[in-house]
């Protein structure tokens, strides 16, 4: 599986890789991950970001101030 060449750039290239996703390197040919290439890949109009939902944290913190307090109950 070779990987195209999608957008060079001083600072980095964007191949599309066999599997459809895409890989960013920087110009010394290093892998870019993370954050850093989702940044560049949305910049580049080639992904769409969304914001994470504030909802599904919010279960979570419950769930923790529950368990803190019957943790106290049982306690006494």
């Amino acid at each position: 599986m070779a990987m195209k060449l999608v957008k060079k750039t001083a600072e980095y290239s964007i191949y599309k890789r066999g599997d459809e996703r895409y890989a960013v390197k920087d110009a010394n040919k290093k892998a870019i991950n993370g954050e850093e290439k989702a940044k560049i890949l949305a910049a580049e109009g080639l992904i769409k970001l969304t914001a994470p939902s504030p909802k599904a944290e919010e279960p979570a913190e419950d769930a923790a101030e529950e368990a803190a307090e019957a943790a106290e109950d049982s306690a006494e």
